[in-house]
């Protein structure tokens, strides 16, 4: 499971605190304590309240580097932000996220394939959301053909089907499963399939069991990334107990112990 560590975010109150006064105390933290509950991706958003959003995603990802060697996944759709996280970062790097307009496909894969970098494709253009699999699925395909001509590596492609919170719209959660299950027989490689799970559960009393349950129901469906809480050690020891049993793991008693380090 690519798991990415979703609490760096200036929407936080700490870290929002953190940017504006040039705190580096809070970040460090997070960056430590998410890469210590296994984290693949340490995620870094500004956040709306950033007076100098450039500024800050350079500070952060500084900082970050500075504390933990944990790869950063640069999220941000605006494009001078995402490159100038980019001309910071020293180790693997993931890039969230662009839409599946074919104009921003080849920007951000053109740029992606310039540092070695894996890119989340939202399934989505500018005209928005489809509500429908079959119309996610054209946006999955142009993704996949796009890669192709970019000659970009099919297994650095997230592909997110973009999850709708569960109150909004209670069958998107099947469609989903769909999705994942279509998108892993589209190639050989497949792209990686990735949500943004905290979305799902937003505004939900039951947050956190909505969450653990639909990230282990996705796993069987394929789902392999998701930009999600790594400090919620519940919904952490679930993702790497389904893999245990879809048998993607080995099983020993001390696996959970086994998956952190």
């Amino acid at each position: 499971m690519i798991s990415i560590g979703e609490r760096i975010n200036g929407m936080f109150k700490d870290v929002r605190e953190s940017i504006k006064n040039k705190d580096p105390k809070a970040i460090q933290e997070l960056a430590k304590k998410q890469t210590e509950a296994g984290a693949t991706y340490l995620d870094v958003n500004v956040g709306p309240a950033a007076t100098d959003p450039v500024d800050a995603m350079k500070w952060l990802i500084e900082v970050i580097q500075d504390t933990v060697k944990t790869p950063i996944a640069i999220d941000s759709q605006k494009w001078d932000i995402v490159e100038a996280g980019l001309s910071v970062v020293k180790n693997d790097v993931l890039i969230n996220s662009t839409k599946s307009d074919p104009e921003e496909l080849d920007k951000y894969m053109g740029i992606a394939k310039d540092y070695n970098a894996s890119l989340i494709c939202l399934t989505m253009d500018k005209h928005g959301i489809p509500q429908d699999v079959e119309k996610r699925m054209e946006f999955v395909m142009q993704i996949v053909e796009k890669a192709v001509e970019h000659d970009f590596p099919m297994e650095k492609i997230l592909i997110d089907p973009v999850l709708f919170p569960i109150n909004v719209d209670q069958k998107q959660p099947a469609l989903m499963f769909d999705i994942f299950s279509q998108i892993q027989m589209i190639s050989d490689p497949a792209p990686q399939r990735n949500v943004g799970l905290s979305n799902f559960s937003q505004g939900t009393k039951e947050k956190r069991l909505l969450a653990r349950t639909f990230l282990t129901m996705g796993i069987a469906y394929g789902l392999n990334a998701a930009v999600m809480d790594v400090l919620d050690k519940d919904l952490m020891d679930a993702a790497i107990t389904a893999e245990i049993i879809m048998n993607k793991n080995v099983y020993s008693d001390s696996y959970l112990t086994a998956f952190r380090k």
